[in-house]
């Protein structure tokens, strides 16, 4: 048995440090060796000690990327992962899930992780058809430009075309990732926005969708921190009858609010921080479905319903 004092020994637990670090977030050399310090490996020529490290640790196939003033960031690992026959199959659902969202690189890690060459198909289907392949350089890197952005929580801009090609800019507040429907969102408020409906700031009406695959361009961080911490919300209250109306809410920002004995009719409380969202829900609801306030989300639904009623008269 080897132990505390043999070199081997030594030189394995402080490679599987450096591992366990990279695993965690990308660092310079400088910041591995204030951390392997700290927990216990001599200074010493630790610079060359890590650099060695690296060196055999991408021998054994771990990808790590580095370049001059820049730090070593694992990009792909190859250590074993022990998992039973229920986490092997719950991984190949979420692998197969996210594939038929668009997102085969990220499918692609998962099914890697679970090593299922021997795993049958399980044959999940989904009726998500995304307009893009959210694994394109292009959009990956997007996307990683979004993340450190919302870790940096400062204000940004992003350039964002439109359906019909033009091209505007957004000063951003407080930002998050958003798949809905299939597609993947940037939800953000938008502190200078003019809300046509609300006098109050911050409102539900400055929160805005922007799909990630018309993003041209995101840039850097400003000196002004985010200002907000949440998103604000909306109250809204809606009913639904008929078949639905047995409906019990399951979004946490939902709450029954009419009498428990009522058979006929169910109405809930809803705290929305996206409009459009939500109109677009209770477009879906059709006949079972009345908005009741406010009055102008009322009106909103109602004139999309006699927009598609107009549709179908006959000139």
């Amino acid at each position: 048995m080897s132990s505390k004092n043999d070199p081997a020994s030594n030189q394995l637990g402080f490679t599987l440090e450096i591992l366990k670090l990279l695993a965690e977030r990308p660092l310079k050399n400088r910041d591995l060796q204030i951390l392997l310090m700290n927990r216990g490996f001599e200074a010493g020529d630790l610079s060359q000690k890590i650099t060695r490290a690296i060196g055999k640790l991408r021998d054994c196939g771990f990808q790590i990327e580095s370049a001059p003033n820049r730090p070593y960031e694992l990009v792909t690992s190859v250590f074993p992962v022990i998992l039973s026959e229920e986490q092997r199959q719950a991984l190949a659902m979420a692998s197969e899930l996210l594939a038929s969202l668009g997102f085969s690189a990220e499918a692609g890690h998962i099914h890697r992780i679970g090593n299922f060459q021997k795993l049958k198909s399980l044959g999940l289907k989904t009726d998500f058809h995304p307009p893009t392949d959210y694994s394109e350089d292009k959009i990956n890197e997007i996307v990683r430009q979004l993340q450190q952005r919302f870790q940096q929580k400062r204000r940004f801009v992003v350039w964002y075309r439109s359906r019909k090609g033009k091209e505007t800019f957004w000063d951003l507040d407080k930002s998050e990732l958003r798949l809905h429907n299939g597609v993947l969102y940037l939800f953000a408020l938008v502190p200078d926005f003019r809300s046509f409906h609300l006098e109050t700031r911050p409102n539900a009406e400055q929160n805005i969708t922007l799909r990630v695959d018309r993003i041209t361009r995101v840039g850097g961080v400003s000196q002004t921190p985010w200002t907000y911490s949440k998103f604000p919300t909306l109250d809204i209250i809606y009913r639904l009858t008929g078949d639905l109306a047995s409906y019990r809410p399951r979004r946490p920002h939902e709450t029954v609010i009419s009498s428990p004995e009522s058979t006929e009719y169910v109405d809930i409380l809803t705290q929305e921080d996206c409009i459009f969202w939500f109109r677009q829900r209770m477009l879906q609801y059709g006949a079972s479905a009345k908005v009741l306030s406010p009055d102008w989300v009322a009106k909103g639904v109602k004139d999309a319903l006699k927009k598609a009623h107009d549709n179908y008269c006959v000139e």
